[in-house]
């Protein structure tokens, strides 16, 4: 990733303008992280880069970036610019290409994440960001306060950042955290819950789940019940856990899944859940409880019963033992069926099945 990288940085630059790679790249390039998003950050404007490559994207004019795909690599390339106005706490409305490297990583937002590589493979660092790394810290670009009243979602990543590189985040950014933090009520719930998911699946997400509680910023993220967080379980379990905000979004399925996972739980695992939510649903809520996946899954293999056409005794046989016409009475008696069979108190066997039917219906 790294050569094609350089090579886009060779074409730019042979073409009159400098260009640089910027960002989480160059940091996970020094932790040894692999990376496959590259943002590259050049005085060309995005009219220029689409002169000089063919197969550019210009997904905002505003914005002034251009995607680029190269050899199946992505890359984001954007013109230095200063961000001179925000709206809502979060979206720069209005910026100005400038011609000057460094005052582009002014604009960012942490200084580990200003690092930059020229074309020689050289890394370049103005604002102390290999220090933060060596040092294991996250610094704000600038005064934390005025970054996060920027921008919002930068507390998020901060924790986010803090989670996933096991980083201590600076007493700045705490205090700043503190005095912004009620903004985060006017972020949308698409990006808290991008932020938050990541956070959540980090494999350091309890470090991560432990400074949002410490900056109480649970309550302004609508999450009441942060502290009690199942972890261990795919972050639709996560989800399934908290008690939050009807406004964060999740498709039907999720949804459905969500609200299926929470009867689970509260009803407890049993051969009837299992029948009715599947084995999945029933893993899921096993997380949550505390119960071995293994044993849920024994239990689903060992069902007595897997649907209703399991059941051995069929609708026209009803009929003839009943002497009675199709009719909605056949929804009850296979209800009844389901729950004796599941709970053990009638077996899944043709004969007896006909017997109990003949007996309590007819």
């Amino acid at each position: 990733m790294l050569e094609i990288a350089l090579k886009v940085l060779s074409e730019i630059e042979n073409k009159g303008f400098s260009a640089y790679i910027v960002g989480g790249f160059v940091r996970d390039y020094l932790l040894g992280i692999v990376s496959k998003d590259v943002d590259i950050a050049t005085n060309a404007t995005p009219k220029d880069i689409m002169n000089i490559f063919d197969d550019g994207v210009l997904p905002s004019v505003e914005y002034g970036a251009v995607t680029l795909y190269v050899k199946n690599s992505r890359f984001e390339v954007t013109t230095f610019r200063k961000e001179i106005r925000y709206i809502n706490n979060r979206k720069p409305i209005e910026i100005e290409y400038i011609n000057d490297l460094l005052e582009d990583l002014k604009r960012r937002d942490f200084r580990m994440n200003t690092l930059c590589i020229d074309k020689n493979g050289k890394i370049i660092d103005l604002l102390n960001g290999k220090e933060d790394i060596n040092n294991k810290i996250i610094n704000t670009v600038g005064d934390s306060n005025f970054k996060f009243s920027q921008d919002s979602l930068r507390m998020l990543r901060a924790i986010r950042f803090a989670s996933n590189l096991n980083f201590k985040l600076s007493d700045d950014i705490k205090n700043a955290i503190l005095l912004n933090k009620k903004s985060l009520r006017q972020l949308s719930y698409t990006r808290k819950k991008q932020e938050l998911d990541k956070i959540f699946t980090s494999s350091n997400s309890q470090y991560g789940v432990d400074l949002l509680l410490e900056l109480e910023m649970d309550k302004e993220l609508e999450i009441y019940n942060l502290k009690d967080i199942k972890l261990k379980s795919d972050i639709i379990g996560i989800w399934a856990s908290l008690d939050i905000s009807d406004k964060y979004p999740f498709n039907s399925n999720e949804k459905q899944i969500i609200k299926d996972v929470k009867e689970v739980v509260k009803s407890s695992i049993s051969n009837v859940t299992l029948y009715k939510y599947g084995l999945y649903v029933n893993q899921v809520a096993a997380d949550i409880l505390g119960i071995d996946r293994t044993l849920v899954s024994k239990m689903y293999d060992n069902l007595p019963i897997n649907s209703r056409k399991s059941i051995k005794i069929t609708s026209q046989t009803i009929m003839d033992i009943l002497n009675k016409k199709a009719g909605s009475y056949f929804k009850d008696i296979y209800n009844d069926l389901e729950e004796k069979i599941l709970n053990g108190k009638l077996q899944n066997d043709e004969n007896k099945l006909q017997e109990y039917v003949l007996e309590k219906y007819s």
